[in-house]
């Protein structure tokens, strides 16, 4: 049986078991990997959305690749699956930590830069991120952003503090 991208993402959302979404993944990994490289960055993005939606943790990547896309739908789309493959573990968004920085800090688009700090609270608490989290908090004319990055300078410091 032949299913679109979309279609799997959509379905992912209701599969009730490991099996169900390993099945899915297997249906549509020529059409994510594909759609991953078309000009076009609706299709991009899809694919970058598809990965966290399928929870398509051998994609992380192709999902590092939408993290640096030209088109901030992509990147936001790469953000919301690297946020969404991080909640279990940190791995993901500490071995992205740099970039993270970099797209909260100076990425053109506001939605990019807010989704960027959003995902660093999956990640360990790092004297780096905290530092930077806080200087986003206080010094940020974003209100949206400064709101967000210290509420993730909260959470990370409460996260410090239970271990």
């Amino acid at each position: 049986m032949s299913i679109s991208l979309a279609d799997a993402a959509a379905l992912a959302a209701e599969a009730k078991d490991e099996r169900a979404l390993s099945e899915l993944r297997r249906d549509v990994d020529e059409e994510l990997e594909q759609a991953a490289r078309e000009p076009d960055f609706r299709r991009r993005a899809l694919a970058y959305r598809a990965i966290g939606q399928l929870r398509f943790a051998q994609k992380t990547e192709l999902l590092r690749r939408g993290l640096e896309d030209e088109s901030p739908a992509c990147r936001g789309s790469a953000l919301l699956s690297l946020e969404l493959l991080s909640r279990d573990h940190p791995r993901l968004v500490n071995a992205n930590r740099p970039l993270l920085h970099e797209l909260a800090n100076a990425d053109p688009n506001g939605a990019v830069r807010r989704l960027a700090v959003l995902s660093l609270k999956n990640g360990s608490p790092a004297r780096d991120t905290m530092v930077f989290l806080e200087h986003l908090a206080d010094a940020e004319d974003d209100q949206d952003l400064s709101k967000a990055a210290s509420s993730v300078h909260a959470a990370l410091k409460r996260k410090a503090a239970a271990r």
